[in-house]
């Protein structure tokens, strides 16, 4: 069966579900009509260009093009986890701990499926990489998004409890313990919830474009799960690094809880 491509007029009737929504926001004084109609304005926007810069890159497979775009993914995720955090972390280490982290998971395990389980020749081919490493990095961004902002909001909210441990002798490591397991614990929820849930209350999204682009149903099944389970790797090597290194940060060299570097 071939893709039926869809037109402007398509789009348009989506697009019109849309404004109803931000209709409805605004008849019932909820308040997010206008962040509703900005969000699918850059999503179009995004997208579009998106789409426009990989039929560039899948004709010429170009390394330095593609490493411009991997990193300009990484660097807006790193921002985005920075954003979503109530308390951030003060200067570069609101950027970076985010992004170092999501570039130890994301990229290691995007390498590792292209290379060892799809074995992709070469292994930069955009057509594989790029879709690979976004679902990689947009739901490690979610979960270390997650973590760190229960950690620095539980270690604000606990400094007392935290204080006095290092008080009675114990090490940040031991100070923090607790807090840094609550947090990994809830940056790893949706995509536990996710692969709970795939196959019987959601159709994940790889396993529907791949049914509508005319892929088997069991070819695209197996690729979701494989999806699944790098993603979920993913997750948990972000979440682990990003909040080990945030730990770390909030205690000094004297191991003196420093909430000072927080804003």
């Amino acid at each position: 069966m071939s893709l039926i491509s869809l037109g402007p007029w398509d789009l348009g009737l989506a697009a019109a579900l849309v404004l109803l929504l931000a209709a409805m926001s605004w008849r019932l004084h909820l308040g997010v009509e206008r962040r509703v109609l900005i969000a699918a304005a850059r999503s179009t926007v995004q997208l579009i260009l998106l789409g426009l810069v990989l039929e560039v890159l899948f004709a010429q497979t170009s390394l330095p093009l593609i490493g411009a775009l991997t990193l300009v993914m990484l660097l807006v995720a790193g921002w985005e986890v920075r954003a979503r955090q109530k308390r951030r972390y003060a200067g570069g280490w609101g950027l970076g701990i985010g992004t170092l982290s999501m570039f130890l998971s994301s990229f290691s395990v995007t390498l590792l499926a292209l290379t060892v389980i799809i074995r992709v020749e070469p292994w930069f081919q955009p057509q594989y990489l790029i879709p690979l490493l976004g679902m990689l990095l947009g739901n490690t961004m979610s979960g270390v998004a997650i973590a760190l902002d229960g950690l620095t909001r539980s270690a604000w909210e606990a400094r007392g409890r935290i204080e006095a441990r290092l008080q009675l002798g114990a090490d940040w490591d031991g100070a923090i313990a607790d807090i840094r397991r609550d947090a990994l614990r809830s940056g790893l929820i949706p995509i536990v919830n996710a692969m709970a849930t795939a196959g019987i209350v959601s159709l994940p999204g790889m396993m529907t474009g791949q049914i509508l682009a005319g892929s088997p149903p069991l070819e695209a099944a197996k690729y979701q799960l494989m999806i699944l389970f790098l993603i979920a790797a993913g997750t948990g090597l972000g979440g682990v690094a990003a909040v080990w290194i945030g730990s770390r940060r909030l205690f000094d060299e004297r191991h003196r809880l420093r909430l000072d570097r927080l804003v």
